[in-house]
């Protein structure tokens, strides 16, 4: 008996240390699991976002360059050309010095990102939970950085053939530190309005609204091209701008697709939809002219083609093939008679940015509230508030733009002078600007 009594014992002994011990530790056990493994690069995902970064660069130089080249008159061609390319080479330094940390920072009361990453101090090669938790994030800065520099770029076209070159890179510099940063960090970067849930994929409002708004002020203080409306200005060179446009529809395979931060489905979707609605806009456009003047033109099939594009590019990730379809259509038509009633205004906006990319960009925005049904939802599937929401980032994008632009321009024009002399117009930018000739024998 006393063996007995010793064995159970022995058995409640290590049933109370069972207990006490090993099932508490297993609990523990269940309640704290190892803690997630560190977010690793993906090489594909990584070779994609470096492409569409080649992809968007490709869109300003040489895609918007040879776009405007071709619209401008012969003596004018290397003044434009050179806008956008030393816009790029400008806004790419201003990108890293602080643009970078302003735009995509840590946040500062919704309004603007701490100068913490200034001169890309702490932007390494480990990715970022954020911005592109499979990527560097040193990629994800550089294809933010074609978005910066594109995007003053395309306001070019507005002043095209009056504004001095000093005056264009004073512009490029304070345009892009005082609009385009807040407005990439409130819409992209952490700000107010994407906590309020505004969509917007790939620059509707960020690129295509803020440059359209801006290029109105433009047009708008720096007044017409002398002579505009009795004199001559067709483009000197088709050919050069259906070239541009070629290019800038390849590139925006990257400005769109690319914005998925992967090789994935998102930019899969982003991907069909951009060229369904640049299809589509090239149609719309070419339709809606050749019945208002009775012959289609090369002109107007680039100019559809770049609506769609301008227009499906907020809504490219969240809209299915169809409703992509449908606001290409929409693009087309809309922004045809938005350049038509340009001249009805009066204003001399040279290469219609208001027209294609402030119209397209608003209809683009406003879409995606209608539209969305691939990961979120609009109000024709569900989400009534989304179109409110959209409503919202339109007015205070083209506000902010609008007035700030003003400014700016107003700043400039007191300090090193805004427009080129009437004898330097006459002579041209290339002339004038840069004692260099286009073609020989002019």
């Amino acid at each position: 008996m006393s063996s007995q009594r010793r064995v159970i014992s022995s058995l409640g002994l290590w049933v109370c240390l069972a207990v006490v011990v090993v099932i508490p530790l297993a609990a523990f056990a269940q309640e704290s699991p190892p803690a997630p493994a560190p977010p690793a690069i993906d090489s594909g995902d990584t070779a994609w976002v470096l492409t569409s970064t080649a992809l968007v660069l490709l869109m300003t130089a040489p895609g918007l360059a040879l776009f405007y080249g071709g619209l401008v008159r012969s003596k004018n061609v290397l003044g434009t050309i050179m806008q956008s390319f030393i816009i790029l080479c400008l806004v790419s330094l201003l990108w890293v010095l602080y643009g970078y940390s302003l735009a995509f920072g840590p946040d500062r009361g919704g309004l603007i990102g701490s100068l913490e990453w200034a001169g890309l101090r702490g932007v390494g090669t480990d990715p970022h939970a954020t911005y592109g938790p499979t990527i560097p994030h040193q990629v994800f800065m550089l294809f933010q950085m074609m978005f910066a520099a594109i995007t003053p770029a395309l306001i070019t076209g507005a002043f095209a053939e009056r504004m001095r070159f000093s005056a264009v890179l004073v512009f490029a510099v304070l345009w892009s530190t005082f609009i385009y940063s807040p407005l990439a960090h409130w819409i992209w970067g952490g700000g107010w309005l994407v906590a309020m849930g505004a969509l917007d994929f790939a620059g509707g409002a960020v690129v295509h609204i803020s440059s359209g708004a801006s290029a109105l002020a433009c047009a708008l203080v720096l007044g017409a091209r002398r002579g505009y409306g009795s004199v001559n200005m067709a483009p000197h060179n088709l050919p050069m701008a259906l070239l541009g446009t070629g290019l800038l529809w390849f590139g925006w395979f990257g400005f769109n697709a690319g914005s998925g931060l992967g090789a994935n489905a998102t930019a899969t979707v982003a991907f069909l939809a951009t060229h369904i609605a640049a299809a589509a806009g090239a149609l719309s456009w070419m339709t809606a002219e050749w019945a208002q003047r009775g012959k289609p033109t090369v002109l107007g099939v680039a100019s559809g083609a770049i609506a769609g594009l301008a227009t499906v590019t907020p809504g490219a990730g969240y809209v299915g093939p169809f409703s992509a379809l449908v606001i290409g259509l929409v693009a087309g038509a809309a922004c045809y008679a938005a350049v038509v009633w340009k001249g009805r205004l009066g204003y001399d906006d040279s290469l219609d940015v208001v027209g294609i990319h402030g119209v397209g960009g608003i209809l683009g925005i406003l879409a995606t509230g209608l539209l969305a049904s691939v990961g979120v939802k609009g109000l024709l599937f569900g989400n009534p508030g989304q179109l409110g929401i959209q409503a919202l980032t339109v007015a205070v994008t083209a506000l902010f733009a609008f007035v700030g632009t003003w400014i700016i321009l107003k700043v400039i024009d007191a300090t090193v002078g805004l427009r080129i002399g009437a004898e330097d117009e006459q002579r041209g930018l290339d002339l004038s600007q840069h004692e260099e000739r286009a073609y020989s024998g002019e």
